[in-house]
């Protein structure tokens, strides 16, 4: 049996001080009464904390605020120039980037394309140290091409951490990119990704399956707001999931819970017909060009998936010949998604469904409808079935919700010590 920790007064500051931080983010601005009743502190005890803070570049004056009879109290609030992050959408076609200061307000963001241009000197302060030791042997090309998509984005200082959301999965028991194809994700594949990121950039890299993080954003911004046990099914060009059990993101020994293009589905091909990266399993039958191929045949075409879903949508809604077809195939569309979906409720069963990607947003609420209906014919539990409401990127979102809780929990430690933030004041 361990003896118990003893509330010494430098563990009671640090439990003081970190507290603080965060009603500051969550409530602030506040002056010195405002703090110290809502921390429960005595007005000496903040009027130091505050002190303490000042000195450590965690908060600054915000001005001051005139009360009754003409008094004016100081106002503080956290120093957004504490520390930086990024959050990177990558993607074959682009890298979307969006920056955030501590506090979690944007202060830069870009859509770099695909092929890479070549980087433009930038006119803001260096995201990244000039001396990182890029190994061009291994993710040279790839560290250079993540350097110029931030600095595109100007950062106004250094970045404290960096969250990378890509197709895939690193597995943790061979630090490599899984779940990608080499054609899907070049110069991804590897060794030892994110050490290898973290050394090429100089600054600390995660790499988070995309849609995970758009599961983070749903929960902390959208539809799974207050739901502990739910999934995310993200259908656009292939399919994949986000499984979040007791209100934890699950990723699995192999770190690719959710990689459910490529499971296996009654009438579509498996692996062992096509290899493991051929066309097969559930994003054969429900992945965006199939179910553009499948809505041709019941006379909607689109110049894409999306337009097709959407084309098919609003057919539904009318009368005669071609609005009885575009039923039909939207119909079909929802119980081919609900075939995958059910299986995966079986396994894990969640409260709630969240559909996500360009399939589901192109189909909206009608597809929903119907996806919702055949689930309930298909599964013996019925959880709810939701549109994603998160309005924004939501890879960024999550991206940068996952950068901010980790980098808080170390800045916001400094203050212990009194040590200063990195980041300029």
């Amino acid at each position: 049996m361990k003896p118990p920790v003893h509330g010494t007064p430098r563990l009671m500051r640090a439990i003081n001080d970190r507290a603080a931080l965060r009603i500051l983010l969550e409530k602030g601005p506040l002056t010195r009464p405002e703090l110290s009743r809502l921390t429960g502190l005595s007005k000496p005890t903040a009027f130091q904390l505050l002190a303490r803070l000042q000195e450590a570049g965690l908060v600054v004056n915000d001005g001051v605020r005139t009360g009754q009879a003409g008094r004016t109290a100081e106002v503080y609030r956290v120093n957004g120039a504490a520390a930086y992050v990024a959050a990177l959408d990558v993607t074959p076609g682009r890298i979307g980037v969006r920056v955030a200061d501590i506090t979690g307000a944007v202060v830069g963001e870009a859509d770099y394309p695909a092929p890479f241009p070549e980087p433009s000197p930038a006119s803001s302060p260096a995201p990244f140290p000039a001396s990182s030791p890029v190994q061009l042997s291994e993710g040279g090309g790839l560290v250079e091409r993540l350097r110029a998509a931030v600095e595109a984005a100007r950062p106004p200082g250094p970045l404290r951490r960096v969250v990378i959301g890509v197709q895939g999965a690193v597995d943790p028991t061979t630090g490599r990119l899984d779940h990608a194809a080499a054609e899907d994700m070049p110069g991804w594949q590897i060794p030892d990704l994110v050490p290898t990121l973290t050394a090429g950039l100089g600054v600390t890299v995660d790499v988070e399956n995309d849609v995970n993080l758009a599961a983070l954003a749903e929960q902390a911004h959208g539809a799974a707001a207050g739901c502990p046990d739910f999934v995310l099914l993200w259908a656009g060009e292939g399919l994949g999931a986000a499984l979040v059990i007791g209100g934890r993101l699950h990723r699995g020994f192999f770190g690719g819970a959710g990689e459910v293009g490529y499971m296996p589905i009654p009438g579509a091909a498996t692996a062992r017909d096509g290899g493991r990266f051929g066309h097969h399993g559930y994003q054969a039958l429900a992945g965006g060009p199939a179910l553009q191929d499948l809505l041709r045949s019941y006379g909607v075409r689109g110049a894409d998936f999306r337009e097709s879903v959407a084309t098919a949508a609003r057919l539904a809604q009318g009368t005669g010949r071609a609005a009885q077809e575009a039923a039909a195939g939207l119909r079909t569309v929802a119980s081919r998604v609900a075939l995958g979906l059910a299986t995966i409720a079986a396994v894990v069963d969640p409260g709630l469904v969240v559909l996500a990607g360009g399939l589901m947003s192109a189909g909206g609420e009608p597809l929903r409808d119907l996806v919702e209906r055949e689930l309930r014919v298909l599964d013996v539990d019925r959880p709810q079935v939701r549109l994603s409401a998160v309005d924004s990127n939501p890879v960024l979102v999550g991206g940068l919700d996952l950068a901010l809780a980790r980098v808080r929990d170390e800045v916001f430690g400094h203050a212990r010590d009194g040590a200063p933030a990195e980041a300029g004041r």
